[in-house]
Formats: structure tokens, C-alpha cells, sequence
């Protein structure tokens, strides 16, 4: 049964329905119009009704970041499934069992030892596991650089070692640093020539590389051509965040994750309204610190939604928010948020903040607020 916002304890996590409705629409005819097969990651949001709609708007596969994620999605029929983390030896048996379950489960590797523990386990257990080779295209993180011997090396350890190549991918993390339209397609288009180069080198080698998978938001949204690439993923242009604002990606009126949080204190010589919604409710993610516009722990909003200018959470406690203005004038703060009075708090990071709750609250155009429950583990 729905309920509504005034029925809520705080803090709690909100989904703005038609906001993220409009934001996997916006993404879904995105890559359709580039001619690429959309595979959202499913990490940030770790939601299965939000899974649905992205299903719904036109993806057939999706991503995931534990095999937990693959465990629940498969058994709602969800069969193609990535999990984009390189392969720990160790998680081996647990993606056995969802293969031997009829899950296409594809995992990932970026070196030559993780590749050899694949092929042996594979060939112990007579299980052609398919695999994604993972691509260095910015120095973010982890991958096989294009020009590196290694890559042609792994593409052929796991071919002869009767594993399925199922293609090679990449994620321009470095996306997160940029603030420009200009530098968003120079590195969009960086992360694709790259990838599909990576691809063109095995396929030279006489090797099959069938798959050319890439992917961040901000590129993904920045990309003027996807010559090459089959697939796309991206994740947190579900819901957006203050991170993906100061990029320049989205709108503020797009953020569709907020915190619901009561005002519980004041500290009126200090400028300071206390709310319940403190670092445990947030995460400790400071992703704007480092951009243009720093955010402190969030972006403060009426509990309508309507955002405050100059209203921010600028520190935070385990269960203690402190919000400050920026001009606060002679406003007398207990007038204008009244202890028992709401607010909402865009987050910095949509996923960290998520992560901080076993469920959100979704609310319809009608108002209605329903539970839906959020995954947790690995």
C-alpha cells in the first residue's frame, strides 16, 4: 500500500519516480540514436524495480558490481549479465553455480595471471567461462594498455585455453574530473577510439574479439560518435548527482535521489540549523570538494524539492547534519526552519548515498510513496 511523504520517518532516501523515469529515457534514446545496445550498471542504483524500468526503456542486458547484484538479477530473468570487476580466483565457484543455473554470466580480467586462474578453473570444472578483457584508456584505474604485448597475450591465453573471449571494455573514470563540453568529447572520444583499437589488435592477431563494450555517464552523454562499439554502460545517470551537475551532464531539476531529513536543533550565534541526516544518511563522500563548486555533504532543498541557494549540509556527524547559509542576513534561523520542519539533501554521490540505506522510498507524480528494497552485500 503507498503512503505518503508526510508519513515518513527521517532520514530516508527518496526516489523522484518521474525524475529518473525522464533520466533513463533521456540515456536509453541516447545510445539508440548512436546506434549502440545500452547495458546499464546497475551499481548505483542496486534496485530491482529500478532494474525493471531501465529493462522497460529498451536495455536487454546489464551490469553489475558484486555477484550478489547477478544472484538477485537472474532470478528475476534477467540472463545477460556483466560483472565488470576483475575476477577474484576466489568468486570462481559462485560464478560457476549462476552459469551452471543458466545465467549468461561474463566476467573480467586485466592481467595474465587472473586470466590463467580463469582458464585453469575453467578447464577443471569443463566451463568455457565468457570473458571481458579489460582496457586502460586514461590511467583512472585498472586495464591492459592498448599498445601493451600483454593484451594480444590474455585474448590468446584464453582462447587456447577454451575460454570464450567475449570482447574487450573500458570506463574513462577520468570523466569525473572534467567540467567542459569540449573535454567530455575529446575524452569520449579518447575512450572509444582506444577500446575499439584494443579490439582491432586481437582481431589482427587472428583472434575473435566480437564485443567492443565502453561507458561512463559523462562520456556516454558526451559522445558525438560510437563508430566501432557495440555497447554502451553507464549507471549513475539513473538518479545523477551534484557530482554529475558541476560536470555539466545534468540539471538540477534531473537529481531524482534525495535524503528526507528533520531539522532537531539549532545553534543560532553559529548560523547553524542540525538536522537527523548526518554523515551514516549521506556517506562521507566528498566528490565535489574537488570540482568547481564544492557542496559540502549536499545540497539542501525544501521538503517539496525545491532547491535553497545557498543552503548547504557543510558537516556532518554519524547522526548529525549541520547545515549552514551563505548569506544568512539577519534571518533568524528557528523562525525559518522550525525544529520538526523538513528538508531534503541532494547528495553528492548518488551510489555512496544510496548505499547508506536498506531501502528507498519512491514517490509517484501522484504523490504516493512506495517501498522499494535495495541490495546490500556481495
Amino acid at each position: 500500500m503507498p503512503i505518503s511523504i508526510a508519513s515518513l520517518d527521517t532520514p530516508v532516501a527518496l526516489i523522484d519516480v518521474p525524475r529518473m523515469l525522464r533520466n533513463i529515457q533521456r540515456m536509453q534514446q541516447r545510445m539508440d540514436a548512436l546506434g549502440v545496445r545500452l547495458r546499464p550498471h546497475i551499481k548505483t542504483s542496486k534496485c530491482l524495480p529500478v532494474v525493471r524500468a531501465q529493462l522497460a526503456a529498451g536495455a536487454s542486458a546489464i551490469t553489475v558490481s558484486t555477484l550478489k547484484e547477478a544472484e538477485h538479477c537472474f532470478a528475476e530473468g534477467i540472463r545477460d549479465i556483466f560483472y565488470a570487476v576483475s575476477m577474484a580466483p576466489g568468486k570462481l565457484a559462485q560464478a560457476l553455480t549462476l552459469r551452471r543455473k543458466g545465467c549468461r554470466l561474463s566476467i573480467l580480467t586485466d592481467s595474465l595471471a587472473a586470466t590463467q586462474a580463469i582458464v585453469d578453473f575453467g578447464r577443471q570444472h569443463d566451463e568455457r567461462f565468457e570473458v571481458w578483457i579489460e582496457i586502460d584508456c586514461d590511467g583512472h584505474r585498472s586495464g591492459v594498455r592498448v599498445e601493451d604485448d600483454a593484451l594480444v597475450d590474455i585474448a590468446r591465453r584464453l582462447s587456447e585455453g577454451g575460454m570464450q573471449l567475449r570482447g574487450v571494455m573500458t570506463h574513462a573514470g577520468s570523466s569525473y574530473e572534467l567540467d567542459t563540453p569540449q573535454a567530455l568529447q575529446a575524452l569520449a572520444e579518447q575512450e572509444r577510439y582506444l577500446c575499439v583499437s584494443a579490439a582491432q589488435r586481437i582481431r589482427t592477431a587472428g583472434l575473435a574479439c566480437p564485443e567492443v563494450s565502453i561507458g561512463s555517464t559523462p562520456t556516454a552523454l558526451s559522445a558525438q560518435s560510437l563508430e566501432g562499439v557495440t555497447e554502451v554502460r553507464a549507471g549513475v545517470y539513473v538518479f545523477f548527482d551534484l557530482v554529475m551537475h558541476n560536470i555539466g551532464v545534468c540539471q538540477a531539476d534531473e537529481l531524482a535521489l534525495s535524503v528526507l531529513t528533520t531539522v532537531i536543533g539549532h545553534q543560532q550565534d553559529k548560523g547553524w540549523i542540525i538536522t537527523d541526516a548526518g554523515w551514516m544518511a549521506m556517506s562521507r563522500d566528498r566528490g565535489t570538494q574537488r570540482q568547481q563548486r564544492d557542496f559540502g555533504y549536499g545540497q539542501v532543498c525544501s521538503e517539496a524539492g525545491d532547491w535553497i541557494e545557498g543552503a548547504l549540509l557543510t558537516s556532518a556527524n554519524q547522526e548529525h547534519g549541520i547545515v549552514t547559509l551563505s548569506s544568512p542576513g539577519d534571518i533568524d534561523i528557528s523562525e525559518r526552519f522550525p525544529i520538526g520542519s523538513r528538508l531534503r539533501i541532494l547528495p553528492n554521490h548518488a551510489c555512496a548515498t544510496g548505499a547508506q540505506f536498506p531501502d528507498y522510498r519512491a514517490c509517484d507524480a501522484s504523490g504516493a510513496v512506495y517501498t522499494w528494497s535495495r541490495l546490500h552485500g556481495w
